[in-house]
C-alpha cells in the first residue's frame, strides 16, 4: 500500500510542477506570464525565447509575454496534409516554404525587404510516426536583437 502512496505523490508532484512552470495566459490566450510552452500547444502570437538545449526534437520553449524582450514570435501554426514523411532536409524546405507564404500577411512586409527572418519547428521522422504533422513558423530579428512587442502588422 505504501508503494501506491509514493506513486500518487510522484504524480501529484509532476502535476504541480507542470502547473507551476506552464505559461500564464489571459482570457484571449495571450501569454501574460513567463514559463514553458509545450511545442504542441504553440499559438499564433506566442512569443518565446531560444531554448538552451536545441536539438533535433524540441518539446517545449520558454514562453514570455510579447511586451517583454523576446527572441521569437510564432506567426503561423498548421498541420501538414502530405501523406508520407519526405525526409529531414525536404521537410525543412517544405516547412520553410509554407511559412514564407504566410510571412507577409502577418508582418505586413514582404520577406525579402524585411529585417525579420523565419525559423520553423516541424516534425521529425520519429514524431511523424507518432502522428505529429504540426509546423510552427516564427520570426526573429536577423541582427540577433531581441524583439519587443508583437511583429504582427509591424512592417519590420
Amino acid at each position: 500500500m505504501k508503494t501506491w502512496g509514493i506513486y500518487i505523490l510522484a504524480a501529484l508532484g509532476f502535476v504541480i510542477y507542470g502547473a507551476a512552470t506552464d505559461v500564464d495566459r489571459d482570457s484571449t490566450g495571450a501569454i501574460v506570464g513567463g514559463g514553458t510552452v509545450d511545442a504542441f500547444n504553440m499559438r499564433v502570437g506566442d512569443c518565446f525565447d531560444d531554448s538552451d538545449s536545441y536539438n533535433e526534437e524540441i518539446s517545449s520553449v520558454p514562453g514570455v509575454p510579447c511586451s517583454d524582450p523576446h527572441d521569437n514570435e510564432a506567426f503561423a501554426v498548421f498541420d501538414l496534409t502530405i501523406a508520407d514523411y519526405p525526409g529531414h532536409d525536404e521537410m525543412g524546405v517544405l516547412a520553410f516554404d509554407a511559412c514564407m507564404a504566410q510571412f507577409e500577411g502577418f508582418v505586413g512586409r514582404d520577406y525579402e525587404s524585411s529585417s525579420l527572418e523565419i525559423t520553423t519547428m516541424y516534425p521529425t521522422q520519429g514524431s511523424w510516426a507518432e502522428a505529429d504533422r504540426e509546423v510552427v513558423c516564427a520570426v526573429y530579428n536577423m541582427e540577433a536583437d531581441k524583439l519587443l512587442g508583437s511583429a504582427q502588422g509591424s512592417g519590420l
